[in-house]
């Protein structure tokens, strides 16, 4: 990572050891940082299953949409420093917790250091799935480095249009990133497989869409692409919890309220009326392999806590 082009990014910006003078867009340094690490009951019931997910939140983002549900952690930098051996064992205290699996949150800038770690605990008998869970903006270079290590990968699809991709997410070239990265990982994983007992995945892609406010012309375009690519050799899970965070009291730093402000569109919940005419598009095609959310279209419980200090 001296010279670092592990995301599309490719800010080839020099990645000090520490993340203190990081000058690329993820504004980390090489060695890994982490938010939070524990049980997570959130995920999509095949993954958090009846004990939960074991969560691994990796400090800062590669994308840094300006909706972020975790702008804390995202471009806040709230975290602290591990090492290959220290997030190894990390992995083996969720295990001892009663964790399904490790799901490594927004890990892609910290690719090397994590495949450094789980090869070590493989090596130690580690024998719990890896979840690699993020933003779908990545290159499958990089993925390769885990072939072979992940069992299970969670992406987003967030934009079809890279108008909206360069609004929300300064990149224009998301779409067809996204298109590349999955399908780099459907390669890696397979078609979707399940324990016989618990209806746990232990192997496949479940691709997530957030739907956002006046997003339904996008998400549908999204889900016809990848219900016409890939059928039921992926899950697709359409999420309705969007928590519109511009007028909660200090849940946004000044920078980030800035950006937003020009998105007022951005500052209100998705309505019932946008979540149906969705899931109605899923139905008419006769999908059946598609996670919905029930209930309010939004909850703050979607969000975890996250450490005000280094600690986590």
């Amino acid at each position: 990572m001296s010279i670092c082009t592990l995301c599309p990014r490719e800010c080839k910006t020099e990645r000090p050891q520490s993340h203190a003078n990081a000058k690329g867009f993820c504004k980390e340094g090489s060695t890994m940082r982490i938010s939070r690490a524990a049980l997570h009951f959130w995920e999509e019931p095949c993954i958090s299953g009846k004990s939960g997910s074991g969560a691994v939140f990796f400090t800062g983002c590669n994308l840094q949409c300006i909706f972020c549900q975790n702008a804390a952690i995202s471009e806040d930098g709230i975290g602290k420093e591990v090492n290959p051996e220290e997030l190894c064992q990390i992995f083996f205290d969720l295990k001892e917790q009663g964790a399904h699996n490790i799901n490594l949150v927004t890990p892609s800038h910290f690719v090397p250091g994590i495949r450094r770690s789980i090869l070590l605990a493989k090596k130690k008998g580690f024998d719990l799935p890896f979840v690699y869970n993020s933003s779908a903006y990545e290159k499958p270079e990089t993925l390769r480095l885990l072939d072979g290590l992940i069992d299970i990968y969670l992406p987003d699809f967030k934009y079809m249009d890279g108008k909206i991709a360069a609004d929300y997410s300064h990149a224009s070239d998301y779409p067809e990133v996204a298109k590349a990265a999955i399908a780099e990982m459907i390669r890696q994983v397979g078609t979707p497989l399940f324990d016989e007992e618990g209806g746990l995945m232990i192997k496949g892609v479940i691709v997530r869409h957030l739907l956002l406010p006046l997003g339904v012309n996008n998400a549908c375009s999204v889900i016809e692409y990848l219900h016409q690519t890939y059928g039921d050799r992926i899950y697709l899970s359409v999420m309705n919890q969007y928590t519109p965070l511009f007028n909660v009291p200090g849940a946004l730093s000044d920078k980030q309220k800035k950006r937003l402000a020009d998105f007022p569109v951005l500052h209100r919940k998705v309505t019932k009326r946008e979540y149906d005419k969705v899931i109605r598009f899923c139905l008419d095609r006769d999908m059946s392999q598609v996670f919905i959310q029930e209930g309010d279209v939004a909850s703050e419980s979607f969000i975890p806590p996250f450490p005000s200090t280094s600690s986590c």
